[in-house]
């Protein structure tokens, strides 16, 4: 029930918050509950989570580039990501998710998510993404590129990332 709420509140925020576009960097600030506790009293880790979700919508309506996608009869889908927990927020606590496209690949599309309480690094992400056609199958990434324009060109995708994905690719056929 409390995601719903948050999500509620989010819905009505964004609709008055200044436009971005897709290559800008989203800001959304929150503050820790007592239903995103667990039984150390810290934000669960799963909590971390959903609220990358918002973070990804924050910037993905208010650069339009929902309307846009969705107009086309696609939608996103997280197919891996990584977090590092750093330090723990407690309640009431109010932080900053920072979310960003870093790049892509001919497969994938990359954003970084971070979290900060104060201006420090509470937690950071890595989060690889596909979009899908609701009549069936993957977009191709220059299909989605053509849709919303190039790349700037000081979004080169970091050599770790690319690492980062084969090693995770890599594992998954091992296991």
């Amino acid at each position: 029930m409390n995601l719903y709420f948050r999500l509620l509140l989010f819905m009505i925020r964004v609709r008055f918050r200044s436009r971005l576009g897709i290559w800008d960097t989203s800001h959304v600030t929150f503050r820790v509950n007592p239903l995103d506790l667990d039984l150390q009293r810290h934000m669960n880790n799963g909590r971390y989570l959903s609220l990358m979700d918002l973070g990804r919508m924050d910037l993905m309506l208010r650069s339009r580039f929902w309307q846009r996608i969705t107009g086309q009869g696609w939608y996103p889908v997280v197919a891996g990501q990584t977090i590092t927990y750093r330090r723990s927020l407690l309640l009431w606590e109010r932080f900053d998710l920072a979310s960003r496209v870093i790049g892509h690949d001919d497969r994938w599309i990359y954003m970084e998510q971070v979290f900060r309480r104060d201006g420090q690094v509470v937690a950071d992400a890595i989060v690889r993404a596909r979009f899908l056609r609701r009549t069936g199958g993957s977009v191709p990434v220059d299909e989605l590129i053509a849709l919303v324009g190039p790349l700037p060109e000081h979004l080169t995708l970091p050599e770790w990332v690319t690492e980062w994905n084969e090693g995770s690719s890599q594992h998954s056929r091992e296991l």
